[in-house]
């Protein structure tokens, strides 16, 4: 309870404002008023999603796998009845999902939706720590923006196909919010990568922005929940290690409009199944690019505020493009990358990022739009429907320019100040927690950048 603040949900007296009045134990006006809009929003949702009808598929998948490991049969030969859709997680992730199967359906609809309620509170909470939000105003943003989060279209999908991906964002959140010195930094991403070989990525950052331990302890606990699987499912773990890791057609089509990263776009664009060389340039060009804007803002905490958030957030665009195969509810990264873009409007760095790129970046995850595209399956796509049919991975894109474009002039700068090439590529070190104490203690500095 204390993580979340909920200590201070009641007015109190704030040592660092003066004529901070003392508590009354009364809720704060604002936290009242956030969470009825947050109420409103949720039963809004509720009754849409009842209306609308909630397949939950992903979650059908997750509980057959469970039982197979239960039964001993065959994991990656399982098919789900009905959907002819395989398992394609490691197999310590169907050692996660074992406790599914001791549920019917219905009652695991009721317990994964109230979990990803809990998951996706914890996600804005971690997110806007990341960003640097004042912790006096946190509780009530985490309220209001729990309940509004949900008509997000990758929010809304998890919730839709009963999804992992919010358990996935909540680790790697964990793990980047840690002080550098706690010893089990990369434990979550471990864990995550464990599950999802995608944010594997993450340790490559940690390693590539000087978070050496962290970086070592991500790798180990990746090995040591493989040992796990394959101690369990020794068979089933040789057969994905070795055959069905590589094969994405297990996955699903690339070319679906569902798939937004690069590659599919490309798939659309070229109206091909596969886009051979030219996907696999994009990627590769891309994939490099991004990585080197993360490590570089990761590296950049002197002349960049909020450093190593916006190098955490660029490594999960990173990540999303050049996967084979990003479905638009992997997309759940929207909900730290809004958290970073509101705190940047509101302390003033509107100066130095584009003002419209907040308003586009919501406006983009609430339209829904790839979805009003009228040949969902990909092929034969319009031109005029391209944008929109390809809309993350063109945001995803634009995002990593912008924040590149400001990381070179933020080190033009400093540079030209004579402030030292060599300073500017020490690691970043704890700035979330302590870069709001510094807002708190000096007002002042939200207006500078």
């Amino acid at each position: 309870m204390r993580e979340f603040g909920l200590e201070r949900w009641t007015r109190e007296a704030d040592p660092e404002e003066p004529g901070g009045r003392p508590a009354t134990g009364r809720p704060n006006s604002l936290t009242l008023a956030a969470s009825c809009a947050a109420a409103l929003s949720l039963a809004a949702f509720v009754l849409v999603r009842h209306l609308h009808g909630a397949t939950m598929v992903d979650m059908l998948v997750y509980r057959a796998e469970g039982r197979a490991v239960v039964d001993g049969t065959d994991l990656y030969a399982m098919r789900l009845p009905g959907w002819d859709l395989p398992a394609t997680y490691p197999p310590f992730a169907a050692l996660l999902f074992v406790p599914s199967s001791w549920f019917d359906v219905s009652t695991l609809r009721v317990l994964v939706m109230l979990l990803n309620y809990a998951l996706l509170a914890l996600a804005v909470h971690l997110s806007l720590r990341l960003a640097g939000w004042p912790r006096r105003t946190r509780p009530g943003a985490v309220i209001l923006a729990t309940g509004l989060a949900v008509w997000l279209e990758p929010v809304y999908t998890t919730f839709q196909y009963g999804q992992v991906n919010l358990g996935i964002l909540c680790l790697v959140l964990w793990d980047l919010t840690r002080p550098d010195r706690s010893r089990f930094k990369g434990v979550g991403i471990g864990l995550a990568t464990a599950v999802k070989i995608t944010p594997g990525l993450f340790t490559v950052y940690l390693f590539l922005t000087g978070r050496i331990r962290a970086g070592l302890v991500s790798v180990a606990t990746f090995l040591g929940a493989g040992l796990i699987g394959w101690i369990a499912l020794p068979d089933a773990s040789y057969g994905f290690w070795s055959t069905y890791l590589w094969d994405p057609s297990r996955v699903g089509v690339t070319v679906l409009v569902d798939n937004q990263s690069l590659r599919g776009a490309v798939c659309r664009l070229l109206d091909a199944n596969d886009p051979g060389s030219v996907g696999l340039v994009a990627s590769a060009l891309v994939g490099v690019v991004g990585l080197g804007v993360a490590v570089l803002a990761g590296r950049s905490a002197r002349v960049l505020r909020r450093a190593d958030a916006w190098g955490a957030v660029c490594a999960a665009l990173t990540a999303l493009l050049v996967s084979p195969i990003s479905w638009t509810h992997h997309w759940v990264w929207c909900i730290p990358l809004i958290a970073l873009l509101a705190v940047e409007a509101r302390t003033g760095a509107r100066r130095v990022l584009p003002a419209v790129l907040p308003v586009v970046t919501l406006a983009v995850f609430l339209s829904h739009v790839m979805w009003a595209v009228p040949h969902r399956w990909g092929r034969g796509v319009a031109w005029y429907w391209q944008l929109p049919g390809s809309i993350y991975p063109l945001l995803g894109i634009a995002v990593l320019a912008v924040v590149g474009r400001r990381l070179y002039r933020a080190r033009r700068g400093a540079v030209d100040a004579s402030a030292g090439a060599r300073a500017l590529l020490e690691p970043v070190r704890d700035t979330g927690d302590v870069r709001d104490a510094e807002l708190e203690r000096d007002p002042a500095l939200t207006n500078r950048t």
